[in-house]
């Protein structure tokens, strides 16, 4: 089979945009080249984000096999869940989203704000469970997707991430393929791809389509934040390889093609540290390219911090993926360095 054989339900305003990045290159020492293709921007549905571009494959198989609740599963503040619930409400389904305590984080707004009010608002069914962080398949999600059978439902179970899925990897197969049409458009190419990992369908499904190229002068460098990196690393490449598989590579992937970056990952997931949040200043300060707390800061705090320290040598150029995410940031006006002024990161 090729990528063409599945079916997509067309959600993105089309190939998402690829720009440089000129001010923040020279903040890094002007020897580094930095590329961005904004996921944040891909879509008009409730904000966009990197789901959006997996949910065209998933919920095209939903639509097929005869199903009218999309059922998955995030933290409080998931940017997955919200673009579930938009892409059900746009496509006319039920959403069934539950949200768990993944994020030992309490401020006041932080159940009230960011992407939870736009499911809301989206009208939503959204079950609060006080469970904690895992990348694995969860109890409540299971009852949720029983709980929607009961009442004469047919759901379509979505995992976090849209990740641990058969059809997970498709979308961004799909972006890899979208970038070498962009390069030959561009003349130019990225020889090394920056993405932020944690349930880790969006770095593998990349792996995967870059590998239908067969050249190895591309590293993708997946930036843990999941501080669960074993766990991850295995995620990733089981996806990898089963997309792979799929969409017809005809070898099998190496193990020099499966790279995620730990370091950046902060305290925990969700947790942010001096770190992330000095990425996040320093992108919105020199691109006005704002960044969110739990995903894009960690993953930007790793390009910032491989490209000072040479792991991304003078004479590269870098293509960071903008995974979305920024509708979070409110949940976090009161983390030190994140909201008012006199807020300062002191640890």
């Amino acid at each position: 089979m090729s990528l063409d054989d599945f079916r997509r339900e067309p959600l993105l305003f089309g190939p998402s945009p690829v720009h440089p990045l000129p001010r923040l290159s020279e903040e890094l020492g002007g020897e580094v080249e930095i590329w961005a293709k904004r996921e944040d921007g891909n879509s008009g549905i409730a904000f966009g984000g990197n789901k959006v571009r997996k949910l065209e494959y998933l919920v095209a198989d939903a639509i097929d096999t005869g199903c009218d609740t999309l059922v998955s599963i995030g933290g409080i503040q998931s940017n997955h869940t919200r673009q579930v619930t938009g892409v059900a409400r746009k496509l006319g389904l039920g959403a069934v989203t539950v949200q768990e305590g993944w994020v030992d984080y309490n401020d006041l707004a932080y159940d009230k704000v960011g992407n939870i009010q736009l499911t809301r608002i989206m009208g939503g069914d959204v079950r609060i469970d006080p469970a904690g962080f895992d990348i694995g398949i969860r109890d409540s999600w299971q009852r949720a997707l029983e709980s929607v059978r009961e009442a004469g439902g047919t759901p379509y179970p979505i995992p976090a991430g849209g990740s641990d899925h058969p059809l997970g990897g498709l979308g961004f197969a799909n972006w890899a393929r979208e970038v070498a049409q962009q390069e030959a458009e561009l003349d130019t190419f990225f020889d090394t791809v920056i993405v932020c990992t944690v349930t880790g369908s969006s770095h593998a499904g990349m792996i995967a389509g870059f590998a239908l190229e067969d050249r190895d002068d591309r590293r993708v460098l997946g930036i843990d934040a999941s501080a669960t990196l074993e766990k991850t690393v295995d995620q990733v490449t089981r996806i990898a390889r089963n997309t792979a598989d799929a969409i017809g590579v005809d070898r099998p992937l190496r193990d020099d093609e499966i790279t995620v970056v730990p370091g950046y990952e902060g305290p925990a997931y969700g947790i942010p540290d001096r770190t992330t949040v000095e990425a996040i200043h320093l992108g919105a300060r020199t691109e006005g390219m704002l960044t969110d707390p739990v995903y894009e800061g960690k993953s930007l705090a790793g390009l910032i911090g491989m490209v000072r320290s040479g792991e991304i040598p003078a004479g590269s150029r870098v293509l960071y993926c903008h995974l979305g995410g920024q509708p979070a940031l409110s949940a976090y006006a009161g983390y030190p360095g994140l909201g008012s002024p006199e807020r300062e990161l002191s640890h």
